[in-house]
């Protein structure tokens, strides 16, 4: 029902954006990837027809009308997709969600840990502007991060890791940058979607996040709360020998440059992607 949604009281427009924004780039079969100023959004199907895809994510606030133009501009219509899955709830995965599932009458589905921050429960943790780390980290103070309430759509993803109206996914609960944080993996080839266990630019630094540098690193510094977890998720994920990877943030990444980019990050996660100091940095990881 419309009148259970709405979105966080906090929302707002966030001016931050990247030299990829709303070019959509076919990653693999059936997968695409569209960055929405700084946070990718996919689209996994058929997006030229109603009911025949899916769409990963919900971009930045106030973006529902870049995505529908996009949608648009590239497949010749938005028709509704068969389902939204969140990897998670912060500002910048679900900023066009209320919009988009107003406008598409479709479910949404999250890992049932998520959900006190997608019900109006809770919020999530105060962004860590103290943490090392670039610009980015600290502006963190001015992203919205009360929770949204997504009403009678919300649904949870079942136990055993299918993914409804994705057949031949599967869901991984990859926790540490939120507590209900997943990936999705296609079992016939690997292709990963990755939401923010990992990221394939420097999150943190303002250059890099403006100029899109591929750099592999841990989920986003300012906004991670659980050092050790990621680091479980990062192996996790490893071990699943993804063979092409969409991210929250940053270029898709493929091949042998994931397979030895991964390698190095579970190893040194610890150099790479812990901050030395910081709000939730445990130093028993290090």
């Amino acid at each position: 029902m419309d009148q259970e949604m709405h979105d966080s009281t906090d929302n707002k427009f966030i001016p931050i954006t990247s030299i990829t924004n709303g070019v959509i780039q076919a990653v693999a079969q059936e997968v695409y990837c569209l960055p929405i100023q700084v946070v990718n959004v996919c689209f996994v199907g058929n997006p030229g027809k109603a009911n025949e895809w899916i769409l990963v994510d919900a971009g930045m606030p106030k973006s529902a009308d870049d995505i529908i133009e996009a949608l648009t501009e590239e497949f010749g219509s938005a028709e509704a997709p068969r389902a939204i899955l969140l990897t998670h709830g912060h500002f910048d995965h679900v900023g066009a969600i209320i919009e988009l599932a107003e406008k598409w009458d479709v479910p949404i589905y999250a890992h049932s840990a998520e959900f006190p921050y997608l019900t109006g429960k809770q919020s999530y943790p105060e962004p860590d502007t103290s943490v090392e780390g670039g610009l980015i980290a600290k502006m963190s103070s001015f992203f919205p991060n009360e929770p949204i309430q997504l009403g009678s759509r919300l649904k949870e993803l079942p136990n055993d890791h299918r993914i409804p109206e994705m057949p031949g996914w599967r869901w991984i609960h990859t926790p540490g940058h939120t507590p209900g944080h997943v990936s999705f993996i296609r079992i016939d080839d690997n292709v990963l979607i990755a939401g923010d266990a990992f990221v394939t630019v420097k999150q943190d630094s303002l250059y890099k996040v403006l100029t899109q540098e591929k750099e592999i690193n841990g989920p986003p510094r300012y906004l991670t709360t659980d050092w050790e977890a990621a680091w479980e998720s990062v192996g996790i994920i490893k071990h699943l020998e993804p063979t092409v990877a969409i991210t929250g943030h940053g270029p898709p990444m493929y091949g042998v440059e994931l397979t030895e980019s991964l390698d190095k990050l579970a190893q040194d996660f610890d150099k790479i992607a812990i901050p030395d100091y910081g709000r939730y940095v445990d130093r028993n990881t290090h």
